[in-house]
Protein backbone atom coordinates (compact mmCIF):
# COMPACT_ATOMS: atom_id res chain seq x y z
CA UNK A 1 0.00 0.00 0.00
CA UNK A 2 3.03 2.29 0.05
CA UNK A 3 2.57 3.35 -3.60
CA UNK A 4 -1.15 3.94 -3.23
CA UNK A 5 -0.68 5.89 0.01
CA UNK A 6 2.08 8.01 -1.56
CA UNK A 7 -0.09 8.83 -4.60
CA UNK A 8 -3.09 9.65 -2.41
CA UNK A 9 -1.02 11.97 -0.19
CA UNK A 10 0.54 13.66 -3.24
CA UNK A 11 -2.88 14.29 -4.80
CA UNK A 12 -4.16 15.42 -1.40
CA UNK A 13 -1.49 18.12 -1.13
CA UNK A 14 -2.06 19.23 -4.72
CA UNK A 15 -5.83 19.31 -4.18
CA UNK A 16 -5.50 21.32 -0.97
CA UNK A 17 -3.35 24.09 -2.43
CA UNK A 18 -3.92 24.41 -6.18
CA UNK A 19 -7.40 25.96 -6.27
CA UNK A 20 -6.35 28.74 -3.90
CA UNK A 21 -3.07 29.26 -5.74
CA UNK A 22 -4.69 29.35 -9.17
CA UNK A 23 -7.80 31.32 -8.30
CA UNK A 24 -6.50 33.71 -5.63
CA UNK A 25 -2.71 33.85 -5.21
CA UNK A 26 -0.83 33.57 -8.54
CA UNK A 27 -1.45 37.00 -10.12
CA UNK A 28 -1.78 35.93 -13.78
CA UNK A 29 -4.17 33.13 -12.87
CA UNK A 30 -6.08 35.05 -10.18
CA UNK A 31 -6.79 37.76 -12.77
CA UNK A 32 -8.82 35.13 -14.62
CA UNK A 33 -10.74 34.11 -11.49
CA UNK A 34 -11.23 35.89 -8.14
CA UNK A 35 -9.80 39.19 -9.39
CA UNK A 36 -11.41 39.14 -12.82
CA UNK A 37 -13.23 42.50 -13.11
CA UNK A 38 -15.57 41.02 -15.73
CA UNK A 39 -16.95 38.50 -13.25
CA UNK A 40 -20.07 39.58 -11.39
CA UNK A 41 -20.18 39.11 -7.59
CA UNK A 42 -22.23 35.92 -7.89
CA UNK A 43 -19.60 34.27 -10.11
CA UNK A 44 -16.90 35.30 -7.63
CA UNK A 45 -19.01 33.82 -4.81
CA UNK A 46 -19.07 30.45 -6.56
CA UNK A 47 -15.34 30.65 -7.22
CA UNK A 48 -14.73 31.29 -3.51
CA UNK A 49 -17.11 28.44 -2.67
CA UNK A 50 -15.11 26.15 -4.98
CA UNK A 51 -11.82 27.18 -3.35
CA UNK A 52 -13.09 26.52 0.18
CA UNK A 53 -14.70 23.21 -0.84
CA UNK A 54 -11.53 22.02 -2.56
CA UNK A 55 -9.35 22.90 0.43
CA UNK A 56 -11.76 21.04 2.73
CA UNK A 57 -11.87 17.96 0.48
CA UNK A 58 -8.08 18.00 0.25
CA UNK A 59 -7.72 18.21 4.03
CA UNK A 60 -10.26 15.41 4.58
CA UNK A 61 -8.44 13.20 2.08
CA UNK A 62 -5.09 13.98 3.69
CA UNK A 63 -6.39 13.28 7.18
CA UNK A 64 -7.68 9.89 6.02
CA UNK A 65 -4.37 9.00 4.35
CA UNK A 66 -2.02 10.44 6.99
CA UNK A 67 -3.73 9.18 10.13
CA UNK A 68 -1.16 7.48 12.36
CA UNK A 69 -3.40 4.56 13.24
CA UNK A 70 -3.34 1.50 11.01
CA UNK A 71 -3.74 2.37 7.36
CA UNK A 72 -6.70 0.32 6.25
CA UNK A 73 -7.72 -0.40 2.73
CA UNK A 74 -11.16 1.12 3.24
CA UNK A 75 -9.72 4.38 4.57
CA UNK A 76 -7.37 4.72 1.57
CA UNK A 77 -10.22 4.02 -0.83
CA UNK A 78 -12.36 6.62 0.95
CA UNK A 79 -9.51 9.16 0.71
CA UNK A 80 -9.21 8.37 -3.00
CA UNK A 81 -12.91 9.02 -3.57
CA UNK A 82 -12.89 12.27 -1.57
CA UNK A 83 -9.84 13.59 -3.42
CA UNK A 84 -11.26 12.63 -6.82
CA UNK A 85 -14.43 14.69 -6.28
CA UNK A 86 -13.16 18.16 -7.28
CA UNK A 87 -11.17 16.83 -10.24
CA UNK A 88 -14.07 14.78 -11.59
CA UNK A 89 -16.24 17.84 -10.97
CA UNK A 90 -13.93 19.89 -13.17
CA UNK A 91 -14.29 17.40 -16.02
CA UNK A 92 -18.05 17.15 -15.43
CA UNK A 93 -18.41 20.94 -15.63
CA UNK A 94 -17.39 20.74 -19.29
CA UNK A 95 -20.63 18.88 -20.02
CA UNK A 96 -22.82 21.85 -19.07
CA UNK A 97 -23.95 24.13 -21.91
CA UNK A 98 -22.18 27.47 -22.15
CA UNK A 99 -19.20 26.53 -19.96
CA UNK A 100 -15.59 27.08 -20.95
CA UNK A 101 -12.22 26.44 -19.37
CA UNK A 102 -11.16 30.05 -19.94
CA UNK A 103 -12.66 33.42 -20.83
CA UNK A 104 -12.01 34.74 -24.37
CA UNK A 105 -10.01 37.75 -23.16
CA UNK A 106 -7.45 35.34 -21.67
CA UNK A 107 -7.04 33.14 -24.75
CA UNK A 108 -3.47 34.35 -25.33
CA UNK A 109 -2.50 33.67 -21.71
CA UNK A 110 -4.01 30.20 -21.42
CA UNK A 111 -1.70 27.20 -21.14
CA UNK A 112 -2.53 24.13 -23.20
CA UNK A 113 -0.84 20.75 -22.79
CA UNK A 114 -1.35 18.14 -25.50
CA UNK A 115 -4.25 20.25 -26.78
CA UNK A 116 -5.98 20.30 -23.39
CA UNK A 117 -6.43 23.29 -21.09
CA UNK A 118 -3.76 23.07 -18.37
CA UNK A 119 -6.32 22.58 -15.59
CA UNK A 120 -8.11 19.83 -17.52
CA UNK A 121 -4.80 18.11 -18.24
CA UNK A 122 -3.87 18.30 -14.54
CA UNK A 123 -7.30 16.95 -13.56
CA UNK A 124 -6.89 13.97 -15.88
CA UNK A 125 -3.37 13.24 -14.57
CA UNK A 126 -4.57 13.38 -10.96
CA UNK A 127 -7.63 11.22 -11.68
CA UNK A 128 -5.35 8.63 -13.33
CA UNK A 129 -3.00 8.77 -10.31
CA UNK A 130 -5.96 8.15 -8.01
CA UNK A 131 -7.15 5.27 -10.21
CA UNK A 132 -3.67 3.72 -9.98
CA UNK A 133 -3.79 4.20 -6.20
CA UNK A 134 -7.25 2.62 -6.01
CA UNK A 135 -6.20 -0.40 -8.09
CA UNK A 136 -3.03 -0.84 -6.03
CA UNK A 137 -5.09 -0.60 -2.84
CA UNK A 138 -7.67 -3.10 -4.09
CA UNK A 139 -4.91 -5.56 -5.00
CA UNK A 140 -3.79 -5.57 -1.36
CA UNK A 141 -5.49 -8.17 0.85
CA UNK A 142 -8.18 -6.52 3.02
CA UNK A 143 -6.56 -7.52 6.32
CA UNK A 144 -3.08 -6.24 5.41
CA UNK A 145 -2.09 -2.93 6.97
CA UNK A 146 0.96 -0.70 6.94
CA UNK A 147 2.30 1.32 9.86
Amino acid sequence: MALSRFLIILVGVITTVTAVLADLVVPDLAAQHAFNPAWPPHAKFHDAQYMVMTVLLGLIGLSLALRRARITRDRLLCATAVLAAPWIGMIGALLFPGTATYDPEFADHTVFILGLHGQVFMAIVLIVALLVAAVATLRTPPDRTTP
